[in-house]
């Protein structure tokens, strides 16, 4: 007995078994509960925002919100550190500078102003030591408006009083990251958000990612970012490879581990913010949790304008949950519910 192959179905087997392969590729995880998450906190989270899963080279997981797409850049506000953090470690990678030089080295105006021992370290983990206002006070009055950062940072030297010895006391600010954005720029003689395109975006393909002001203020550093989700992911994945994103080293591995690794553990925290209670800081992020041998597990670098971005080295993804409202230190359980979530779905590997 013989049997005909029919030649249509010859065609359609190939199709079929891409089908079959693309579907199992997305249904291996199941994080629909997130849906359900975003629609019960739907007025707290506002009606725009994206949140994106990446793992295996590729999107898990993406709920667009409202009139957002993948693409639509939103202030990422204090996650802004982690950007410029990195920036900074392209140099420490080039032997341009290093962690543990003193500030004057290339600002001398902090010399003259009893600040000579603030290094580029304590800028980087929040310990420089300079007076900075408290959060509270900041979103009461606004920023002070400057037109360069080289006027914002002379401001911090010579009007800016050290309330303690530098590396003595932890206080999250934004005045570290912004004495280093300045560095870098008389280093490179370069704007910042000129150094940031062609170190950071431009490698990492961020191309609806900037650190540009239109209203003749200054770059901020540590808080003026925009991305879209998608290019944040872009970054995060270049972390969780340790340095690399598709197959083009942007920082080094021992970089990427020094970010990684808790700075002045002992010192006592004199302000930081309520949603990173317990957690321990490295230079532009948070150490949330660490394996056995004590490698972080679990980073991010959360940010009161809504954006949580966060990885998990153990179980091998990066997740941002991008949204255009403010949220407030309170809104840390919809960001612990996310993460349950996606650990349920996605088993670790670490011990």
């Amino acid at each position: 007995m013989s049997y005909k192959v029919n030649p249509i179905c010859l065609k359609c087997s190939p199709l079929l078994a891409l089908l079959l392969i693309f579907q199992s590729a997305f249904a291996q995880y199941d994080l629909t509960p997130i849906d359900q998450l975003l629609q019960q906190n739907q007025k707290t989270i506002g009606k725009n925002g994206v949140a994106l899963v990446w793992k295996d080279g590729k999107l898990v997981y993406q709920k667009v919100l409202g009139e957002f797409t993948l693409k639509t850049p939103s202030p990422v506000g204090n996650s802004s550190k982690w950007l410029t953090a990195a920036l900074v470690m392209t140099f420490v990678d080039e032997g341009k500078i290093s962690l543990d030089d003193k500030v004057t080295k290339y600002l001398p105006i902090y010399g003259k102003y009893m600040k000579g021992y603030i290094t580029i370290r304590n800028c980087l983990a929040n310990t420089s030591g300079v007076q900075a206002e408290p959060a509270s006070l900041l979103k009461l009055v606004g920023k002070r408006k400057f037109e360069t950062l080289e006027e914002e940072v002379n401001y911090y030297a010579e009007k800016r009083e050290i309330v303690t010895n530098p590396g003595t006391e932890f206080f999250y600010s934004n005045v570290g990251p912004n004495i280093v954005g300045r560095i870098l720029e008389v280093i490179s003689k370069k704007s910042f958000d000129r150094l940031m395109l062609e170190r950071i975006f431009r490698p990492l393909k961020m191309k609806n990612s900037s650190f540009s002001v239109f209203d003749n203020s200054a770059i901020d550093p540590s808080n003026g970012a925009q991305c879209s989700g998608i290019d944040f992911i872009n970054f995060m994945t270049m972390i969780l490879n340790k340095g690399t994103f598709e197959g083009k080293k942007i920082l080094s591995e021992k970089s990427v581990a020094e970010m990684a690794t808790p700075q002045f553990t002992s010192l006592p925290v004199k302000s930081a913010p309520k949603i990173a209670e317990g957690w321990k800081y490295g230079l532009g992020e948070w150490i949330e949790e660490s394996d056995s041998k004590g490698n972080a597990s679990v980073i991010s670098s959360p940010s009161l304008y809504g954006s949580w971005p966060f990885l998990d080295a153990c179980r091998g993804y990066v997740c941002i949950l991008l949204l255009e409202k403010e949220t407030n230190d309170e809104k840390k359980d919809i960001y612990v519910k996310l993460r349950e979530i996606i650990n349920q779905a996605i088993p670790q590997s670490c011990n």
